[in-house]
């Protein structure tokens, strides 16, 4: 749904939308290895790996996961960027197997916006919470000239049932829940190329729940997961591969994409977190054969509440694209070969 409040282009409000407003992955790995660590045995997944959330351990059976995000609007309507921010940082729970209890809003607005867009922003987050089953317990706001908006979520999971982007295992399957190229449909509405149809086919997906997902892929011997959001298609599978120490054989043909994103790539729709995103991980990518430039421009386009990336048996990723609904196979896992990930 919609509130009826005007949405003021949002998407022209800031300088980049969505995930798509991340820092250079380049640049987070830079600093992020030289900032310290303490031991700490209650802490079962860290930063190390870049997996998509914390874990820690409060009882023998029972651990807290913990993630935190917020961005700037990638769709003008402020009820819809509430709802896409919710179901968004809801996501790296439903990535390592949690479920969602509770969260904290995080708030940036303009000290002289319209309240009724805030209001708007808000109401939209609160009711995808609601459909999570996931409580808003409070939150923190900062008076910025560019909004930005998301939550705080934990969760809960059995210590022996995480499920992280460091296990995939030679021999699994991988299947991926969702198309590819929010981004550039993002961009494409900020320049005022984009079609209705395909801003609305984008934003349904972006505010899907990966709850379904998540819970689908419990019924299986899942060995590897991550989200597909900011660092794009191929900045996930490569946490997903060097974490687990395999190479990602991605069908290049198989990878599927949303309504209008190869348009905007060939009209130069382009995120600058396309770019980051390329810049940082292409070097860890062997093509096996030349590749539609579009197509393969779009590998690194930023997700803004992307779809999980899944490991497993082939006889359950096969089970796992029968019964859920959107999930197809992209690809297998094998040995460690010169590159992380390999186009096929």
């Amino acid at each position: 749904m919609q509130d009826n409040v005007t949405a003021h282009q949002l998407t022209h409000q800031v300088k980049a939308g969505g995930c798509a407003s991340k820092l250079s992955p380049k640049l987070l790995d830079r600093v992020l290895a030289s900032v310290p660590r303490w031991p700490d045995d209650n802490v079962l997944v860290g930063y190390d790996t870049a997996d998509d959330a914390g874990v820690y351990r409060i009882a023998p059976d029972l651990a807290l996961v913990q993630t935190v995000d917020f961005f700037t609007p990638m769709v003008d309507d402020p009820y819809t960027f509430g709802a896409i921010a919710a179901t968004n940082a809801l996501s790296d729970v439903y990535a390592m197997g949690g479920r969602p209890i509770s969260s904290l809003t995080i708030v940036a607005y303009p000290p002289k916006g319209d309240p009724a867009i805030l209001e708007s922003i808000l109401r939209g987050g609160a009711e995808k919470m609601r459909e999570a089953g996931c409580s808003i317990l409070g939150g923190h706001s900062v008076a910025d000239d560019e909004m930005k908006f998301g939550y705080a979520v934990t969760g809960l999971i059995h210590p022996d049932r995480i499920r992280t982007n460091a296990g995939a295992q030679p021999g699994d399957a991988i299947v991926f829940t969702k198309r590819i190229g929010t981004g550039v449909i993002s961009t494409a509405l900020k320049r005022g190329l984009a079609a209705e149809d395909h801003v609305a086919a984008a934003a349904a997906q972006m505010t899907t729940l990966n709850r379904r997902a998540c819970e689908a892929m419990l019924a299986y011997q899942v060995h590897g997961c991550t989200d597909v959001t900011g660092f794009g298609l191929i900045g996930h599978a490569r946490g997903l591969a060097l974490a687990s120490k395999v190479t990602l054989e991605i069908e290049f043909d198989a990878i599927r994409f949303l309504p209008g994103a190869l348009d905007y790539v060939r009209m130069g729709a382009l995120p600058g977190g396309m770019h980051n995103n390329r810049d940082f991980a292409e070097c860890v990518v062997e093509k096996t054969r030349p590749l539609d430039a579009e197509r393969e421009a779009l590998l690194y386009d930023p997700q803004t509440s992307g779809g999980l990336l899944i490991t497993l048996p082939p006889g359950e990723a096969a089970e796992l694209e029968r019964t859920l609904e959107g999930a197809y196979l992209i690809g297998r896992v094998i040995e460690r070969a010169a590159k992380p990930i390999r186009l096929v």
